[in-house]
């Protein structure tokens, strides 16, 4: 299944400066390996090392925030959107 995912400018540097990846997935956990796979270091950027998602990063599938859908279980469609927002701090 072919879906969408959207990467943010910091992160562009680790996809060959693709600002928009697709890829197939079932759920938020296996679009993560599936980019990993083509774009090495890409889940570590994400992901803590038990491979849980930092809470920093927040993924929305068609403009719905995962932390309130199936956190990393959440699940994927054909056509779906998914965005990376990491957070901003500043003042």
């Amino acid at each position: 299944m072919a879906l969408k995912v959207l990467i943010p400018t910091p992160l562009q540097n680790l996809t060959n400066n693709q600002a928009t990846i697709e890829c197939e997935a079932s759920n938020i956990r296996e679009m993560l390996n599936a980019l990993e796979a083509t774009f090495p270091g890409f889940k570590e950027r994400l992901c803590d090392e038990n491979g849980n998602i930092r809470r920093f990063v927040n993924f929305y599938v068609n403009s719905e925030d995962i932390r309130f859908l199936d956190g990393p279980d959440t699940a994927l469609k054909d056509g779906d959107e998914v965005s990376i927002v990491p957070a901003i701090a500043g003042g």
